[in-house]
């Protein structure tokens, strides 16, 4: 989070009440850190009332322990919820997250945040699922935020696998998206998803870049 200026976050940001969305949560860490982060920000943000940021934000994730955990560890129940969702599962997205917007009177999140998770996802869903993921996130939000992990991080979760004894990826040995994975989810995102890249934060201490994006529409507004 001290790699993104508040000037940067500023600049997706809407007037008035922000929607955001966590996907792959974990246990919530990242979540209560980015609220707080955001919080802090307000003395930055001119739009933001007196009170402080009206930031409401959902984390999901597929492993319900991990929800649980989250939920139990809420410092900011008011404004931060969990809900355990396999988001590559497209009548599970709707279930959970058509109603959760509704509260608020949206159709999109304000932005998304996709930490180290799609490596997962393409490991685990192939090629094909990181495009439909990408897709996906990409049609939920105005303004992503995403850390791809780079190839080098999928040969290590492969040798750990085996050191375990556990079967391999199903998937590891057939994916052709590889070498600078980053740069290739950052192209996609721009030509097949209409986004634009807002900017790079370089990499952090994981050597993984962090990649802010807008939908290209609102560069018009």
């Amino acid at each position: 989070l001290r790699l993104i200026p508040p000037a940067d976050l500023a600049a997706v940001f809407p007037g008035g009440r922000t929607v955001a969305l966590d996907v792959g949560c974990n246990c919530g860490d990242f979540s209560i850190a980015m609220y707080k982060h955001l919080c802090d920000l307000k003395e930055n943000l001119k739009w933001v009332t007196p009170g402080g940021m009206d930031l409401k934000l959902l984390g999901c994730d597929i492993d319900a322990d991990l929800i649980q955990r989250a939920t139990e560890s809420n410092s900011f129940p008011e404004s931060i919820s969990y809900v355990t969702l396999d988001v590559m599962d497209p009548a599970s997205r709707v279930a959970v997250l058509k109603p959760y917007l509704g509260k608020f009177d949206r159709t999109a999140f304000d932005i998304c945040f996709c930490m180290s998770v799609t490596m997962w996802i393409h490991l685990n869903h192939g090629d094909q699922g990181l495009l439909d993921f990408l897709l996906c996130v990409s049609g939920l939000c105005k303004a992503l935020l995403i850390e791809p992990q780079p190839w080098k991080c999928y040969r290590s979760a492969a040798r750990r696998l085996r050191k375990l004894g556990h079967s391999k990826f199903d998937h590891f040995k057939s994916l052709c998206i590889k070498g600078d994975v980053a740069q290739k989810i950052q192209q996609f995102l721009i030509t097949d998803c209409k986004m634009e890249l807002v900017r790079c934060f370089g990499s952090t201490s994981w050597d993984r870049s962090l990649l802010l994006f807008k939908k290209s529409s609102l560069s018009q507004d």
